[in-house]
């Protein structure tokens, strides 16, 4: 009699497999050229999957350390950066915003909170254009490109505190927020006082794309309503060759990195999130973390389904806490379970990808 060892699913923990599973039939299916999943609790990965290619012209596959764009999951970390200045006192959460930014056309009553909780009122006009190609990044003004948006939408959408409505404007104007009262440059002060301290590196997560030959190509989509509207959402110069049915994006950044500037990957956002999980983050003392994820409401009184920096959701009569990012060529979203102890993040070279869909199916198998 022959013996044979047990089969790789065999050896993985049943969650692990079916897991595995169905992000392998993500690649077949062609969901998206590629993408990185990882799961984690407070001391350990439960599961790393980095899958199918990362750049389909110069075949390059999707590994652990390809930088991606992560466009607004980058709002949380503003978000935490703000927090770790009301600790300090630097800020207060009820401070008018008047009083960091100059020479704004919004009424003085906006406060920090509301822009955190996305219910300021400042309007949120598509930001598919608020972006510039990387080759011109060393020279781009990102300060003019703030002020030329704001003057061009100075009116409100509806009353602050009154109800809850997202905006990448509110959340730009928070950058220059923390830069008034940290003295630091916005992705300097990011880098030192959140980043280095969870020993995320440059080449995990940051601002600027760390190394070239490492980085994803973004895609659209060929046979997708994005793709036949791009004309008129997209400007020219970020429209690449079709690489079989998907349309390469020329890599950019967008010109807001409080709202959507940061790169990296999903060990980065993990290590992140991993401190959220502990007992204690490195981040905020606990009050303060209460904080970043106490339930919001309108002046009324109205629940707004917002913390100070995360959105929240439910799967399966679980509350979880997450931010999604999308924008030109990349689909992301990260979420938290406190219920379970788990974490979760994908990242994907393409629009279209539907992330919700993703974790939903997925992070089932790590849930209590």
């Amino acid at each position: 009699m022959t013996a044979c060892g047990p089969t790789v699913d065999e050896r993985l923990p049943t969650r692990e497999a079916r897991a595995r599973a169905y992000l392998d039939a993500l690649i077949a299916a062609g969901r998206t050229p590629g993408f990185q999943y990882l799961a984690l609790d407070s001391t350990r990965i439960l599961l790393e999957y980095d899958g199918g290619s990362a750049d389909l012209g110069h075949p390059m596959p999707m590994d652990g350390p390809t930088t991606m764009m992560a466009y607004s999951m980058s709002k949380t970390i503003t978000a935490a950066a703000v927090l770790q200045l009301v600790a300090t006192h630097k800020l207060g959460l009820d401070d008018p915003l008047a009083r960091y930014v100059d020479s704004l056309p919004y009424p003085s009553a906006i406060t920090l909170r509301q822009l955190l909780s996305h219910t300021s009122g400042i309007p949120n006009p598509i930001p598919l254009r608020w972006v510039h190609l990387a080759r011109t990044h060393d020279s781009f003004d990102e300060h003019a490109a703030l002020a030329a948006v704001v003057k061009q939408h100075p009116r409100l959408a509806f009353p602050p505190g009154t109800k809850y409505g997202y905006s990448n404007i509110g959340y730009w104007l928070l950058g220059s927020v923390v830069e008034r009262a940290s003295g630091e440059p916005f992705p300097a002060y990011v880098a030192a006082h959140i980043l280095r301290p969870l020993g995320v590196t440059p080449q995990e997560l940051g601002y600027t794309i760390p190394d070239s030959a490492h980085h994803a190509t973004g895609y659209l989509e060929k046979y997708s309503f994005m793709n036949l509207m791009k004309r008129w959402v997209i400007a020219p110069e970020f429209i690449g060759e079709y690489d079989g049915p998907w349309l390469r994006i020329e890599r950019h950044y967008p010109n807001g990195a409080a709202f959507g500037g940061l790169v990296g990957t999903a060990r980065g956002f993990g290590k992140f999130l991993q401190d959220q999980l502990r007992l204690h983050s490195q981040l905020f003392d606990d009050a303060t973390r209460g904080l970043f994820y106490a339930a919001q409401a309108t002046g009324e009184g109205k629940p707004v389904a917002m913390t100070l920096g995360w959105h929240i959701g439910e799967l399966d009569g679980q509350r979880f806490y997450y931010k999604e990012g999308g924008g030109g060529g990349f689909h992301s979203m990260m979420r938290l379970y406190p219920a379970s102890g788990v974490a979760t993040v994908v990242i994907a070279n393409a629009t279209g990808f539907n992330a919700k869909r993703c974790l939903d199916a997925v992070d089932r198998q790590f849930l209590q």
